[in-house]
């Protein structure tokens, strides 16, 4: 008895220090939750206030990408996606039902409007124990018309849920340069950018997510008398491309038409304002719809994928000599094949040659031998390579595009400053090209190429940046640009050169071919098939008064032809020429020279007439007052003796003129001066309009124009 008493008592004690040593245990870890901010990894303090607290999203809108002219090329849209609710619990009238009632006859009316089987509709509509529905694919990214087409059925059950996608109003129109977006997690942004500016001005044009967080019970509801925050989102800003949707237009077209005639592996084509250095086009193809992501190729050909430019590169390495004070275009060396020292045979297109010819000659046959001499007897390769970096190759031009290459101006042994010299061995982009272009229609000065025109705040209209002409440095003198242009010349539009493909009827469009064999991937120098080249064509347009660079590339054309890339060309620039109101396939017999208009604000209209007339300008009278109160072009713009000025007058009666047959640039510039707003539709020359001639002019009057390419109107 005493033995089990003992046992009992060492039981108690036991027992009573284990629920003391609990007891503190408990203690103290209600201490620890009190002083500590994060347990377990866990920060107390939000988690309560996760529980206690609601947040609800204001999405920002992403900003809208224009070209120069306001054409939405890139948008934010609203996206529906369909649900039916299933749960009969819903409907707590059964006047106003809140769930499908009707299966069958729900599914029979959906069908048609999401081309969807019927019996699929009844597939996600017979679920059981579901409180909501959605219909797959087909039920996803609507628009509003759908929308609308199924709001109109008034079928019970039916809802939608809103979200935002990015929108492409043109398809592959541009889309290297947008690029795409695509759908992310991340808490600031419901889309991000992944190609071209999308992805360059990500966050300018996302914007930053606004919110409302405050206070919530049990079922998720505001607790009254309780603070709320509230942070108001901000939009995206807008970017204006200095993109001219109907230059780009042309160009798409153009690579359209050539895919018909011929095949190749891809064609690009750059256009470049000869003027300002922004880029007025660009397209390569194949393309891509961002809207469904049919890409083939991620890397946009004007900035991310350097490749060997061929004889191009020629005229740079004569404008190379020609600065250096060595160039002799009258100096004659013998055509065919030159062999280097190491033995190395290398020769012209013709190997048989065209005999003992002058360097200006040897530039319009685009003799690789003559290049050669030039560099053997009169340069170096430090002479060549400090050039070629002057122009800008060989390092990233900083345009507003994303994956940017420098290309590679690597030549050091004799064969491999020869071959550099005729632009073989290094490799540039098209966009270094047709900024090594812009000295030559600027007098020497080298210009900074780029794309982005303006960004705008989409709240306030307050302008953030806008680019405009940037002046390098001086790389040329007049010498060499007038020395370039008339060897640019000849080579177009001599007799028997190879640039003759080239030539218009006007003789206005000059440049350079280039054809670059392709390396050997396995190495082992250059294929050898007559398809395994890039053709090219570096050229300027109008000479007598610049207003385009062009540059057009493709690789392995079909049976090694210049044809797509001369085709392509000169239908891009005769309806350029059309639309900048040049009409050089009419007047082809006529002495052109540029004039730089004087400003007629306030003159009297005689004076400005005897003005005009004696520049042999033509011009049209708006209004039948007698003072000049706007013009069209504007003052100081340059024109040439064939353009057309528009002189608004002072009369208070002005009515509206007759712009059919305009471009829509100038037709848009002369009806804005005269004070109505303007709509276009479609892109080229203006074949309608929708207020007649003769109308009484009235504040807030709108017209629209209808637009055609000239040649789809001939």
């Amino acid at each position: 008895m005493k033995k089990k008493r003992k046992n009992t008592i060492r039981y108690s004690k036991i027992l009573i220090f284990g629920s003391l040593l609990l007891f503190c245990l408990m203690i103290g870890r209600v201490i620890q939750l009190g002083i500590s901010t994060e347990i377990d990894g866990i920060n107390l303090q939000k988690l309560a206030s996760k529980r206690t607290t609601r947040t609800d999203i204001e999405p920002a809108k992403r900003g809208t990408i224009y070209s120069v002219n306001g054409e939405a090329l890139a948008q934010t849209v609203s996206s529906y996606t369909l649900i039916a609710y299933l749960d009969p619990k819903r409907t707590t009238n059964e006047k106003k039902p809140q769930h499908v009632i009707n299966k069958e006859e729900t599914a029979e009316k959906l069908a048609p409007i999401l081309g969807m089987e019927k019996e699929e509709i009844l597939y996600y509509l017979s679920k059981e124990n579901l409180y909501q529905t959605e219909f797959g694919v087909k039920g996803k990214g609507l628009t509003e018309l759908v929308k609308k087409q199924i709001d109109d059925l008034n079928l019970p059950g039916l809802g939608f849920i809103e979200t935002f996608k990015r929108y492409y109003p043109k398809g592959n129109f541009a889309s290297y340069t947008l690029g795409y977006t695509k759908a992310t997690s991340d808490e600031d942004s419901t889309i991000k950018g992944e190609m071209g500016i999308e992805k360059q001005y990500n966050e300018i044009l996302k914007g930053e997510d606004g919110y409302t967080r405050y206070q919530k019970d049990l079922q998720g509801y505001r607790i009254a008398n309780t603070p709320v925050d509230v942070k108001d989102a901000i939009q995206g800003k807008d970017i204006y491309l200095t993109i001219d949707e109907n230059i780009q237009f042309f160009l798409e077209q153009a690579l359209h038409n050539s895919d018909r005639d011929y095949d190749w592996e891809w064609f690009h084509v750059t256009i470049l304002d000869a003027k300002t250095g922004a880029v007025l086009a660009t397209s390569t193809s194949p393309a891509f719809d961002p809207n469904v992501r049919d890409i083939t190729n991620y890397l946009d050909m004007m900035v991310s994928a350097p490749y060997e430019p061929g004889s191009t590169m020629k005229t740079f390495t004569y404008m190379a000599a020609m600065e250096n004070g060595v160039y002799d275009g009258t100096e004659t060396y013998k055509s065919g094949v030159y062999v280097t020292s190491d033995g190395t045979e290398i020769g012209d297109w013709n190997r048989n040659g065209w005999g003992y010819i002058t360097f200006d000659k040897g530039y319009a046959m685009s003799s690789n031998v003559g290049v050669i001499n030039m560099i053997s007897r009169h340069m170096s390769s430090v002479m060549l390579r400090q050039y070629f970096r002057k122009l800008g190759f060989g390092r990233k031009t900083g345009i507003e595009l994303p994956n940017e290459s420098k290309g590679n101006l690597e030549f050091k042994y004799e064969t491999e400053i020869y071959n550099a010299g005729f632009g073989q061995g290094i490799t540039t982009t098209p966009i270094q090209n047709v900024k090594a272009m812009t000295p030559l229609t600027n007098d020497g000065m080298l210009l900074e190429p780029y794309i982005i025109s303006k960004i705008v705040d989409s709240d306030t209209g307050e302008v953030i940046l806008e680019n405009e002409r940037e002046e390098i440095e001086r790389v040329a003198s007049t010498a060499t640009v007038q020395k370039m242009i008339q060897l640019m010349d000849d080579c177009v539009n001599g007799i028997g050169n190879t640039g003759s493909g080239y030539r218009i009827e006007s003789g206005e469009l000059i440049g350079k071919t280039g054809t670059a064999q392709i390396a050997n991937e396995n190495g082992g120098g250059y294929l050898s098939g007559k398809e395994d080249i890039i053709s090219s064509f570096a050229g300027i347009y109008p000479k007598s008064n610049p207003q385009i660079i062009i540059y057009a590339s493709v690789k392995r054309p079909s049976g090694g032809s210049q044809k797509p890339v001369s085709n392509a060309v000169k239908e891009i620039v005769q309806n350029v020429s059309k639309y900048y109101g040049n009409q050089d396939f009419e007047i082809s017999t006529l002495e052109v020279h540029s004039i730089e208009l004087p400003n007629f604000s306030n003159q009297k209209v005689e004076n400005a007439k005897v003005t005009l007339d004696s520049l042999g300008v033509r011009y049209v009278l708006l209004g039948n007052g007698d003072k000049v109160i706007k013009q069209s072009p504007s003052s100081f713009d340059t024109i040439t003796n064939l353009d057309v000025v528009y002189f608004i007058t002072n009369d208070p009666a002005q009515t509206v003129p007759n712009v059919t047959g305009l471009s829509s640039k100038v037709a848009k510039d002369i009806l804005q001066k005269l004070g109505l707003k303007v709509s276009l539709d479609g892109v080229g020359y203006v074949t309608s309009q929708s207020i007649a001639e003769g109308t009484p002019i009235v504040e807030g009057m709108e017209i629209q124009l209808v637009l055609a390419p000239r040649y789809l109107t001939e």
